[in-house]
């Protein structure tokens, strides 16, 4: 775009303000009027013309009058939402640059930044930092091409793809990878953040298998990313990806499928058996030393009104990379807990997610409290408190009550723990359980009732974090709300030196912090 078109798009910005702050005398001309467009309008204009012979066929550029608007900016988390004024959809990965010096050109002339760009894979990021984007969306959803390579050990993903695609496209070449345990969340950047699923207890985090990333720079550069090849950023980008980049591609290692099924077995038991429990799961867990073929058992309590309509129940479900037999030999100590009723089943690996429940909250969207700490293991009497503070809250606020639940998260860490600790900036592996607390706010919630969603949401996290003491808060990037009990030290690590490589490493790669609307290193 040459100069005087974008002093044109920053003038007719400031001159359509102008004019909606005055009213306009009757002989004024129409150009003049109100009417012709918004400053969004203008943007979308301008993006149209100048992009137009720019990208691939097939990319797309439109506004909110199009009826692809909604389902393309839901978003999971609809309190602090991004506030989107076009959307771009590159067709291809070299699309991205080139809306990336686009975006360049204009800021270079509007000096007060209020066009920025966010680049979206599956829109299931919950900081609240994404409520000070204004701008471009940079929608992903196009770019969703698997190759895997001629031996087998890897896989080329684009930054589009998610998990469900993932796991099925590879399960039916007699594959799998490292993913979340949510199928509808994307690939790349529960990545960058590390990566906690299912297969972690063999494999370790989906950034821990990362071998190459193709990245777009803030100032529109591509370069690739690797073990030899900008080999420091590689390292701040399995952990603390979000604030350096676009991932328009990645090739991650992907392995031989080990069993034809996975088996799961789901409890219900009443509130009385809550310290059996978790001192069984705790044993089963053994401080991230249980069996590896244990991919995921996560617990939770909150109310099923069909079982009992007045007090929390605990629900728990476990998964097991291999035959009924193998996994109930370690589920003994929780078979012998009794239960108001049980199943099981044997499934194929990428049909797990149903057993196990784990789309039910990420697959929807809605505005939603919460909160979540990473910690070592499960303190029995904290849970107790925290059960009996649930069910004590639930009661003052039974409209907030239905969707809430403290939800517990296990996983097989035993390949996570085997990685260097120092080799990536994912700093958390000696947490290896998360507790996450989760209520939806109706949409007609008054002020009242949406700070009493925060405040139990806030103390939860408190009760959880004093069951440990000694330890300090640490949080996953992936879960992190923005809210200030969490810190850059709980989220990216606390020993010194890890801020200050990332530190120095945006200055480097990002000097004007555009990449700052998740879980950012500088805030402004």
């Amino acid at each position: 775009m040459g100069a005087p078109l974008r002093r044109l798009l920053c003038g007719l910005t400031l001159l359509q303000a102008l004019v909606a702050a005055s009213p306009l005398p009757q002989g004024v001309p129409r150009y003049f009027r109100r009417e012709p467009c918004s400053p969004r309008e203008l943007l979308l204009r301008q993006l149209q013309q100048d992009l137009a012979d720019e990208l691939s066929d097939g990319s797309l550029i439109f506004g909110p009058s199009d009826p692809a608007w909604d389902e393309t900016t839901r978003r999971w988390q609809q309190l602090s939402r991004p506030e989107i004024q076009v959307v771009v959809q590159p067709a291809e990965e070299s699309d991205i640059s080139k809306i990336v010096s686009v975006y360049r050109s204009y800021v270079e002339y509007c000096s007060d930044n209020s066009i920025d760009f966010l680049a979206v894979n599956r829109a299931h990021g919950f900081i609240a930092t994404l409520g000070t984007f204004k701008g471009v969306q940079i929608d992903m959803k196009q770019l969703t091409g698997l190759t895997i390579a001629a031996d087998g050990k890897s896989a080329l993903f684009q930054g589009g793809s998610h998990a469900k695609e993932v796991i099925q496209t590879l399960w039916d070449q007699g594959y799998v990878t490292t993913t979340g345990s949510n199928e509808c969340v994307g690939l790349v950047g529960p990545a960058l953040g590390g990566g906690h699923g299912r297969m972690e207890g063999l494999y370790g985090l989906i950034s821990d298998n990362i071998l190459h990333m193709n990245v777009v720079l803030a100032d529109g550069t591509e370069i690739g990313v690797n073990e030899t090849s900008h080999e420091e950023l590689f390292w701040a980008m399995q952990g603390a990806g979000h604030n350096f980049g676009i991932v328009t591609s990645l090739r991650l290692k992907i392995y031989p499928a080990q069993s034809a099924t996975w088996h799961w077995h789901n409890y219900y038991w009443t509130e009385d058996k809550l310290e059996a429990v978790f001192e069984a799961w705790n044993d089963l867990l053994d401080g991230g030393n249980g069996p590896a073929l244990m991919g995921a058992s996560y617990g939770q309590i909150s109310f099923d009104r069909s079982i009992n309509e007045y007090e929390p129940i605990l629900w728990w479900t476990f998964a097991y990379n291999g035959p009924a037999e193998e996994a109930e030999a370690f589920l003994a100590p929780f078979n012998a807990i009794e239960s108001i009723s049980d199943e099981m089943g044997d499934v194929p690996y990428p049909e797990i997610v149903d057993p196990q429940d784990t789309n039910q909250a990420g697959c929807g969207s809605g505005q939603f409290a919460y909160s979540s700490l990473l910690l070592q293991s499960f303190n029995v009497t904290t849970e107790r408190e925290l059960y009996n503070h649930f069910n004590e809250t639930a009661a003052r606020y039974p409209e907030l009550a239905t969707f809430a639940r403290l939800y517990h998260q296990g996983y097989a860490t035993n390949g996570l723990r085997q990685v260097d600790y120092d080799s990536t900036a994912y700093p958390h592996r000696d947490e290896i359980v998360l507790g996450l607390f989760l209520t939806l706010v109706p949409d007609d919630a008054d002020a009242e009732m949406t700070e009493a969603a925060w405040t139990w949401a806030k103390e939860s996290w408190d009760m959880w974090q004093s069951g440990q003491p000694g330890r300090e808060p640490a949080t996953y990037v992936n879960y992190a709300t923005g809210y200030d009990f969490e810190t850059l030290e709980g989220i990216y690590g606390r020993e010194p030196w890890r801020l200050e490589k990332l530190l120095r490493l945006k200055a480097e790669y990002d000097p004007n912090n555009r990449f700052r609307f998740y879980v950012p290193l500088v805030s402004s």
